[in-house]
């Protein structure tokens, strides 16, 4: 496997007034460029914990960190974030929300270049229509998407997204997961997704990661998912590799998981 993040015995404790919480422990995890990493999970086994330390917005307890042979030691712009929530500015458009992580990692280029390529962001996640409105204008899937889109402009080595369409309905859902398994496509992106949805992970992930309970939570195991690309939502609903996938991710969370300690 072509190494490029790197997680080596990372482990994570916080201070609180009731004593040492150890979120995470012995966390050893490999992730290829351009692959697809999903972390599925029970509430509280420390998913958003890895992608935060992978984004570098927290700091490892123990072990380390490295993100194409360099050491995680704080934000980047090769490391790009999509929360669940949009976290869009109200008083600006789409197009400048976008418009201002361009100007922040491209300043030496023009102002009709960094507005292109703003604009062409807007354009690969179906917005193009939308440039002009501002946020209170446009509906939830669609401010989840200008998110999207101000992570790509950034070109960044890794996408990392935590629950991105969580709080979204069902249809809208899926309609941005299948725009997000286009985009992935087109751009060739190294991703690694935080979601509570098992079907989500198996259609979009080459790995599934599979966290153990907290706290002291780790991997507890890692599913290879190995449907062709490109994925069609219909296509596999009939398909008994994906449902023999669906049934491992759901056999380790509803009964490894649930099963006492000894």
């Amino acid at each position: 496997m072509d190494k490029f993040v790197e997680l080596t015995r990372v482990g994570k404790h916080f201070e609180t007034r009731k004593g040492r919480f150890v979120a995470l422990r012995e966390v050893n995890l490999d992730i290829a460029r351009g692959e697809f990493v999903s972390l599925i999970g029970h509430s509280g086994c420390g998913k958003s914990t890895v992608l935060n330390l992978i984004a570098g917005l927290l700091e490892p307890s123990e072990g380390g960190l490295i993100c194409n042979g360099r050491e995680i030691d704080g934000p980047g712009p090769e490391r790009a974030v999509v929360f669940q929530n949009h976290s869009l500015l109200p008083w600006m458009t789409c197009l400048g929300n976008v418009q201002l992580a361009v100007d922040k990692v491209f300043a030496s280029r023009s102002k009709a270049e960094r507005r292109e390529r703003s604009e062409a962001a807007l354009r690969m996640v179906g917005l193009d229509h939308a440039l002009h409105k501002y946020p209170s204008e446009i509906s939830g899937g669609m401010k989840q998407r200008v998110g999207i889109a101000r992570a790509l402009v950034m070109e960044p080595k890794v996408l990392l997204m935590d629950e991105p369409f969580g709080a979204l309905d069902a249809l809208t859902r899926a309609h941005l997961q299948d725009e997000l398994l286009r985009i992935v496509g087109q751009t060739r992106s190294t991703v690694v997704m935080v979601t509570h949805d098992v079907d989500e992970a198996v259609l979009l992930s080459d790995r599934i990661v599979m966290m153990s309970n907290g706290p002291a939570a780790t991997v507890g195991d890692i599913l290879t998912v190995e449907l062709p690309r490109p994925r069609e939502r219909l296509a596999l609903a009939n398909d008994p590799l994906y449902h023999h996938y669906r049934g491992a991710v759901l056999e380790f969370l509803y009964q490894r998981q649930r099963r006492p300690a000894a």
